[in-house]
């Protein structure tokens, strides 16, 4: 082999090396303010380069919770506060943002504002067609969550016609957020729900409720988005993530995705 070849291919053998190793940090639980997580991550991963911040596809609270109290993961997110037993195993909450909840509709469906009543008729199904209230004739294809669906517990818990709501058994479930607004950007005259983002104004109508959106200051329904983890399994850059959450920067971007800022 000739020194040529061989200073080459040493060469090119280098400039394939990384400059540095980047580790993951999987942030694991509910899909509701995953954008908010992601662009959060991407924000912190820009400033610590050796740390990339991985915001997977939902399992839901229920499922970081479980993850994070087993050991299985460091990070979790969820969109429900701690049972006291959760407390007691060892794990800490801590909130990151208030994310409105949205009612969501596909856009032929010919409205952009519902009272509180004529949604729990919607829901319910004592509604079918959205004529009815003023909108396409169009029947009304309901998307609904599990019940132990974060959004759905806040929307029970906020107004006073969801309390007791059964909601109608010609509705489709939807496992996932993500599933939840495909679902009704896809087939037309469907509603459903999740927590607002900005990313939601597009492909479908975000429904004021009693003239608010979810962005105004009175607005019915929100619930609050946290990160957890275990105190006896915590990483250093697990810390320092959940840290950098809580800075005037994070605060700036969870406001920028329309979400509102925890204040401490």
């Amino acid at each position: 082999m000739s020194l040529t070849f061989l200073g080459a291919a040493m060469a090119v053998a280098i400039s394939t090396v990384p400059a540095f190793s980047q580790s993951t940090l999987e942030v694991v639980g509910t899909g509701d303010g995953i954008d908010v997580l992601r662009s959060l991550g991407k924000a912190f991963s820009a400033e610590n380069k050796s740390v990339f911040i991985d915001v997977p596809p939902s399992i839901g609270s229920g499922g970081g919770i479980a993850a994070v109290g087993s050991g299985k993961s460091v990070l979790g997110r969820v969109a429900r506060e701690l049972t006291q037993t959760e407390v007691a195993s060892g794990l800490i909450y801590r909130p990151v943002a208030i994310l409105p909840s949205a009612i969501f509709v596909n856009p032929n469906a010919g409205v952009t504002s519902l009272t509180t009543k004529q949604l729990a008729n919607v829901f319910t199904g004592q509604i079918t067609n959205w004529k009815e209230v003023g909108g396409a004739d169009l029947r009304i294809r309901v998307v609904r969550r599990e019940d132990s669906d974060s959004t759905l517990i806040v929307l029970r818990a906020s107004m006073p016609e969801w309390k007791d709501l059964t909601i109608t058994e010609k509705s489709k479930m939807a496992m996932t957020t993500q599933e939840a607004t495909s679902s009704v950007r896809e087939v037309p005259g469907a509603i459903g729900w999740g927590p607002f983002s900005k990313d939601l104004e597009t492909g479908l109508t975000i429904l004021k409720i009693d003239g608010k959106y979810p962005t105004d200051n009175g607005y019915p329904s929100s619930a609050t988005l946290a990160l957890i983890y275990n105190k006896a399994t915590v990483t250093s850059a697990a810390k320092t993530f959940v840290e950098f959450c809580e800075t005037r920067k994070a605060r700036d971007i969870i406001a920028r995705l329309g979400s509102v800022p925890v204040q401490r």
